[in-house]
């Protein structure tokens, strides 16, 4: 295999916010059977990728540094290596992270500068992988980050890395209110398995595959927000809101402020406020900016990786 001799590669990836997360009971394994739909929302991920002897990472944009490792445990320093391990490619790379999704936000920010970094990599180095292996690269390193190659919307089943493209008609409009404290995805999904215990809610031996209900489907082909609305479903939220009590007001003064209907985004702690169109959207925002909140406007469906 030849490599390319691109000095620097700029690759922009999105955030998601999840409009449906079906969970199932843990399995043997640890995980989960999930059945969801993603949405690819404009606030974005950048990763320059540069050529280097070695493999390194900076990252900019975050208020706390020590909040995203720098080492192997960063999801787009293994996507790097991963790929340099697939093409046998002798060098490495130097990678720099613009962050704008927030960190343990529960919008696949780390999973999208996975899927940067892979793109990035790919083109710097003149791989030249088809969009086939590098999903199959991409489903190695987590259940968010084959989403995060493609964008737009879709549906995920097994542990939320088998995709298939959703029609979504249209544009949705969404509120995003940040937290500056994250939430550990494992502690919020060990505490659905702890209220479910308390509950009796599952059986014994859950199913191993999850079905996005229909009506979800639907109002995304529709286009039209006030179904949607009716459909937003989250089986995190309860475990969630149990963390951190706080996200429930949040969704209540976002709902008297204008929004369709919110809900807490994937492991939280982001909340998703749903609106009718931009300009309800922009109305909601600042209300919930004079309530001391600093919420972001952002649109969906969006693509995936991209080179810019």
């Amino acid at each position: 295999m030849s490599f390319a001799a691109n000095e620097s590669v700029h690759v922009r990836a999105p955030g998601k916010i999840n409009v449906y997360l079906g969970v199932g009971g843990r399995h043997d394994d640890g995980y989960h059977a999930l059945a969801t739909v993603f949405q690819a929302v404009s606030l974005y991920e950048d990763v320059i990728a540069r050529h280097a002897d070695g493999f390194s990472l900076t990252v900019s944009g975050v208020e706390d540094p020590d909040a995203v490792p720098l080492d192997d445990r960063n999801l787009a320093m293994r996507a790097a290596k991963l790929l340099a391990a697939a093409a046998e490619y002798p060098g490495g790379v130097a990678l720099e992270i613009r962050k704008s999704v927030p960190v343990a936000g529960g919008m696949g920010g780390g999973s999208a500068d996975a899927a940067a970094a892979l793109v990035a990599c790919d083109a710097l180095w003149g791989t030249g992988f088809p969009q086939a292996r590098l999903h199959d690269l991409a489903s190695r390193l987590g259940a968010d980050v084959p989403f995060a190659l493609h964008g737009g919307t879709a549906v995920g089943t097994g542990r939320g890395d088998q995709l298939n493209p959703a029609l979504a008609r249209g544009r949705f409009d969404w509120v995003l209110v940040m937290s500056e404290q994250g939430l550990s995805t494992p502690v919020v999904y060990g505490r659905l398995d702890a209220l479910r215990d308390e509950e009796g809610a599952l059986a014994d031996d859950p199913p191993l595959s999850l079905d996005v209900p229909i009506p979800v489907l639907q109002a995304l082909r529709s286009g039209d927000p006030e179904l949607l609305a009716e459909s937003l479903h989250n089986d995190l939220q309860a475990a969630a809101v149990f963390e951190r009590p706080d996200l429930a007001e949040t969704l209540r003064l976002g709902i008297r402020a204008g929004a369709l209907h919110g809900i807490v985004s994937g492991s939280g702690p982001t909340v998703a406020l749903l609106c009718s169109g931009p300009e309800s959207a922009q109305e909601v925002q600042s209300v919930l900016r004079e309530s001391g909140l600093d919420p972001l406007h952002v649109h969906g469906p969006v693509p995936g990786a991209r080179i810019i």
